[in-house]
């Protein structure tokens, strides 16, 4: 009787499964038949390589929000921005009033060897004009770079120098870094920003931990504001650092993934010292991990707002012709069992996409109490028993709302015409040789260096002059531009503060914005004079998040307390 059940019992199976691999076959065949009938009797002629695009896109956009196809161009696009180089010239730049202006010539690249420098205007491209003809910035990218080794003939206008100059460049590999900046803000609290995770990101982050330590790291602040991810191992590596080891970093799991768990070494170099990790709503994937993992062991005080909750895990199928699918196969869980996606089950596309237009108009980047979560979120760390919550991003101990008092409306519209950094370039032609004769190093220019009245009021009238429909529509208002006293009020001597030429009714729109535009000059001309990382310890004098973080850090009582000690 056993035999006969446990025979039954297989058939039954054997024709379940024959019976599905016929729907399965089935279901292949109406896609082949469907596209083998719009091949031979549709209307029009069709691509057909384009029509097999719109199908595989088409039964990815029915999965989950990250599942997605690219084509050969996107990969080669996204493999060049995480394996950390391209081919190319080497300059940073900026495309103002139609022209090519150098912000920055990289140190060591071909560009600086042909004797490139930072306000010089590439006015062509192995004799083809691109000045005043309206290319956009991916068209000149597509100049610009090229094959190792090649050769491009580049012809500059210079300031002081009448007559046009050609540069024969010869492309090479031009190294894209994911850290921004690295320095201390005092004697023993040290700040490093990763803008991504790629492929030199940990060896990046080495160094820079390193050369800190030398200057008397004691604390570390970990900026991944903005930072939307990348390699996991990358994430994995820098998170070793600060972990004892068999400490679980993170740990993936799927329906056809069995689970697959990470642990730390006993390598990690700052296993010891204070440490906070700056987060905000543009913090995804591998940046969620670290800070994840971090908070669930106690080791580190998350500061800024609710992250953005990208946590499921990509598995690359390449094609032939380089075009690939990036197929979600697993999900990211931190230690303590969170995972880090936020709900997509119950949204469409198009609502997941708002998500974080969605938390603006609830108030969650104002009030940390508009945030809930439910009971079944709740989870506790794995030392000190602290409560954090899964289900939607990593929430930080320490909420710091967006500051957004300084953005007015002619702050808004200055920024939109790009006339800040036009500003910055005109200045930096008349006033680049006395600047770096004054200030004979960074810490001289950011101590002493500021912007006057002056600059203010140069500032504002070629914003006047080049916008006047952008005047009209958003700053009309502005006694600055239409008071019948201004001449009077510009030539009294006495007044130093530009503020002064506003009417009263008209001066505290401008007088919240002084602040951070004066900033965003000032960290502009440091650019221009070094490198991103002076941009950014000027810029950072604004940064609300950073400045509660080094009172947090520096503060036994307030950093203990928040990791429940």
């Amino acid at each position: 009787m056993k035999k006969k059940i446990l025979l039954c019992f297989f058939s039954f199976c054997f024709v379940s499964c024959s019976y599905r691999q016929e729907q399965k076959d089935l279901s292949l065949q109406k896609i082949e038949m469907t596209i083998k009938a719009i091949e031979s009797l549709y209307v029009d002629t069709i691509n057909n390589d384009r029509l097999i695009e719109y199908a595989i896109i088409s039964l990815i956009q029915k999965l989950d929000p990250h599942s997605n196809y690219m084509t050969s161009k996107e990969v080669k696009e996204v493999d060049e921005s995480l394996q950390g180089n391209f081919e190319g010239i080497g300059i940073q730049f900026n495309i103002l009033t139609d022209t090519l202006y150098v912000v920055q010539v990289i140190s060591g690249g071909p560009s600086e060897k042909a004797g490139i420098m930072a306000g010089d205007r590439i006015i062509a491209v192995d004799g083809s004009l691109i000045a005043g003809v309206g290319m956009k910035n991916t068209d000149i990218m597509k100049c610009l770079r090229g094959p190792k080794g090649t050769v491009v003939s580049l012809k500059i206008t210079r300031t002081g120098n009448s007559n046009p100059i050609v540069c024969k460049v010869v492309r090479d590999k031009i190294p894209i870094y994911s850290l921004d900046t690295s320095y201390m803000v005092d004697k023993k609290t040290g700040y490093i920003k990763l803008n991504c995770f790629g492929a030199g990101t940990y060896n990046e982050f080495k160094t820079a931990l390193k050369e800190l330590k030398v200057k008397g790291l004691k604390n570390l602040i970990l900026d991944l504001q903005d930072n939307g991810g990348g390699y996991l191992q990358a994430a994995i590596d820098i998170t070793n650092e600060f972990l004892r080891e068999n400490n679980l970093i993170v740990y993936t799991e799927g329906a056809h993934r069995r689970r697959e768990d990470v642990y730390a070494t006993a390598k990690g170099s700052f296993m010891n010292g204070r440490v906070v990790v700056l987060v905000n709503e543009f913090t995804a994937s591998a940046s969620e991990i670290v800070s994840g993992a971090l908070q669930d062991w106690d080791r580190a005080v998350i500061i800024g707002r609710r992250s953005f909750g990208k946590g499921l895990v990509q598995c690359p199928i390449t094609f032939p012709d380089g075009s690939m699918i990036r197929l979600t196969t697993a999900r990211y869980y931190t230690p303590t069992g969170r995972s880090i996606q936020k709900p997509y089950e119950k949204v469409d596309k198009e609502s997941y996409e708002d998500d974080l237009i969605d938390r603006y108009n609830r108030g969650e980047m104002m009030i940390a109490d508009s945030i809930h979560f439910s009971d079944s979120s709740k989870y506790n760390t794995l030392i000190n028993r602290r409560v954090v919550y899964g289900k939607g991003g990593i929430m930080p101990d320490y909420f710091v709302p967006i500051d957004t008092s300084c953005y007015t409306d002619i702050y808004r519209s200055l920024m939109a015409s790009g006339v800040i950094n036009k500003f910055v370039m005109n200045f930096m032609d008349k006033n680049r040789i006395l600047l770096h004769n004054r200030y004979k190093n960074f810490d001289a220019y950011k101590s002493r260096f500021y912007i006057s009245d002056v600059m203010l009021h140069n500032l504002l009238e070629m914003f006047r002059k080049e916008n006047p429909d952008m005047l009209n529509a958003r700053v009309s208002s502005l006694g600055f531009f239409g008071d019948k006293d201004y001449k009077r009020r510009l030539k009294n001597k006495k007044r130093k503060d530009s503020t002064m030429l506003l009417t009263a009714e008209d001066i505290k729109q401008f007088e919240k914005s002084k602040s951070l535009i004066k900033l965003q000059v000032k960290a502009l001309i440091a650019r221009d004079l070094w490198n991103i990382y002076e941009y950014y310890q000027v810029i950072n004098d604004g940064n609300n998040v950073l400045k509660k973080a080094v009172e947090i850090i520096e503060s036994n009582m307030m950093y203990n307390k928040l990791l429940g000690k």
